[in-house]
């Protein structure tokens, strides 16, 4: 298994030194801003052509993890019971009041 800075390297070999999601470029000293995101989330799948890996800021990298975070929690919800439907209808009144009829 590569240790993170061994993939991280050859992921700054072969990616433009870009954000995946939103774009922004990154040298000098904020290229450190910029971390690997491997895609099916196995930091263990480290193929040397990059294919599981992509670049993304540390800023996009958190939001994709908390997404993945919240995906699961709804998942984890998902046997649960549905909640019931709103049953309050608040302008089942309207058109009376606004035609003059109380």
């Amino acid at each position: 298994m590569a240790s993170e800075r061994d993939y991280r390297e050859q992921a700054l070999k072969l990616f433009p030194w870009i954000c995946g999601r939103c774009g922004r470029e990154f040298s000098g000293a904020r290229l450190r801003e910029l971390t690997v995101h491997h895609k099916d989330h196995d930091h263990g799948n480290n193929p040397s052509d990059g294919s599981n890996w992509e670049l993304l800021c540390v800023y996009c990298h958190d939001n994709e993890h908390a997404r993945q975070l919240e995906a699961a929690a709804r998942g984890a919800q998902a046997g649960a019971a549905a909640p019931a439907p709103a049953s309050h209808k608040p302008f089942a009144g309207l058109e009376a009041l606004l035609k003059g009829k109380r």
